[in-house]
C-alpha cells in the first residue's frame, strides 16, 4: 500500500512538471495581446472557479493557525513566486532565470533541514544530484547563441522567486498534515494568492479586453493555464509534497528545462543541439541521483513515519 502511494506522488510530481513545462507555449502566444500581470490574474481565477466546481465542499474554519499557515502558503506559491518571476524576466534573460529558478530544490532543502523536523537529512547524493542538474541545465540554457550576462535586479528577483518557492513547498507539508482534502487545501491557498495579488493590479499594466479573451487561440490557452497549468497542476503538485514531502517532489524540478526542451523540438520543430542532449541527460541523472539517496532504509526512522503521512 505504502509502495503504491509512493508511486502515486511520484507520477503526480513528474505530471506536473509535464505540464509546468510546456506552459511556455501558451504563455508566449498569450503575450501578444495580453500583459504577464494579466495572463496570471486571468489564469488563477479560472483555477480558482475550476476547483470550487470540481469540489463543491466547505472547508471548516479549524483556526488562526492553519489558515495563517495557508494565508502564508498562497502569499508565496502564488502571488510572490508568480509575480517575482514575470517581473525578473523583464530585467534580465530568460535563460538567466531559468538557471536561477532551477535551484529551488536546493533551497528547498536547505528550508526543509532548517524549518522542518524529522524530514530527510541532506544526504551526499543530493549534493551530487544537484550539481549533476545545474550543469545540465546550463548546457541547456546556453546550447545556442545566448550568452551569460549578469542583471543583478532581475537575477536577484529570481533567486527570490526560487526562494518563496521552497517556502511554499515547506507550508504545504505543513498544511497537509492538517487533514484537509487536497482539492480544498489548495483551492484555499489559490483564494489567499489571489487576494494578495489584488494590489499588484493597481500599479500594473492590468486592462482586460474581454474581446481578445474570446478569441479562439487566447481562449484556448487560457483554460489551458488556468484548468491545467493552474487547478489541475497545483493539486497534483501539493499531492505529491502531501506523499513525498518537499525536498523529494522539488528534485522534479531539475528536469523541467529538458522537457521544455523535447517539447519545443515536437511542437515547434526548433532543432536539438548536441549541448541540449547531453544537458538534457545530465538533469535526468541529477534526479535519480537524488531521489536514489533519498529511498534508502537508512533514513531516521522518524523522517520515515513522516514520509508516510
Amino acid at each position: 500500500m505504502k509502495q503504491n502511494q509512493t508511486l502515486q506522488g511520484h507520477m503526480a510530481a513528474l505530471i506536473t512538471i509535464l505540464i509546468w513545462s510546456t506552459t511556455y507555449i501558451s504563455t508566449k502566444i498569450l503575450l501578444t495581446d495580453f500583459t504577464p500581470i494579466e495572463i496570471l490574474y486571468v489564469r488563477f481565477i479560472i483555477g480558482l472557479i475550476t476547483l470550487y466546481v470540481v469540489y463543491p465542499h466547505r472547508m471548516k474554519f479549524n483556526g488562526f493557525k492553519q489558515e495563517l499557515t495557508m494565508a502564508g502558503a498562497g502569499l508565496c506559491g502564488i502571488t510572490l513566486y508568480y509575480l517575482m518571476e514575470n517581473i525578473a524576466l523583464t530585467y534580465t534573460l530568460v535563460c538567466n532565470v531559468g538557471i536561477i529558478i532551477s535551484v529551488a530544490p536546493f533551497l528547498t532543502a536547505l528550508v526543509t533541514h532548517i524549518f522542518v523536523k524529522g524530514e530527510d537529512r541532506l544526504h551526499f547524493n543530493f549534493f551530487i544530484g544537484f550539481i549533476s542538474a545545474m550543469v545540465g541545465i546550463c548546457l541547456i540554457s546556453f546550447s545556442g547563441s545566448t550568452k551569460l550576462q549578469l542583471n543583478p535586479l532581475g537575477d536577484i528577483l529570481a533567486f527570490l522567486a526560487a526562494l518563496v518557492w521552497s517556502f511554499y513547498s515547506v507550508l504545504f507539508r505543513k498544511v497537509s498534515n492538517y487533514g484537509h482534502h487536497t482539492i480544498l487545501a489548495t483551492r484555499r491557498i489559490f483564494l489567499y494568492g489571489v487576494f494578495f495579488m489584488l494590489p499588484a493590479l493597481l500599479f500594473m499594466d492590468f486592462k482586460l479586453d474581454f474581446n481578445l479573451m474570446l478569441k479562439p487561440v487566447n481562449l484556448f490557452n487560457l483554460i489551458f493555464l488556468g484548468l491545467g497549468a493552474s487547478a489541475l497542476c497545483f493539486v497534483t503538485w501539493n499531492l505529491a509534497v502531501k506523499i513525498l514531502g518537499a525536498v523529494k517532489t522539488s528534485v522534479y524540478i531539475y528536469i523541467g528545462p529538458a522537457i521544455t526542451i523535447m517539447t519545443s523540438v515536437i511542437v515547434l520543430h526548433e532543432k536539438l543541439t548536441r549541448l541540449a542532449a547531453i544537458g538534457s541527460l545530465l538533469t535526468f541523472a541529477g534526479l535519480f541521483i537524488s531521489e536514489v539517496k533519498f529511498n534508502r532504509k537508512d533514513l531516521p526512522v522518524k523522517a520515515v513515519r513522516d514520509e508516510s503521512i
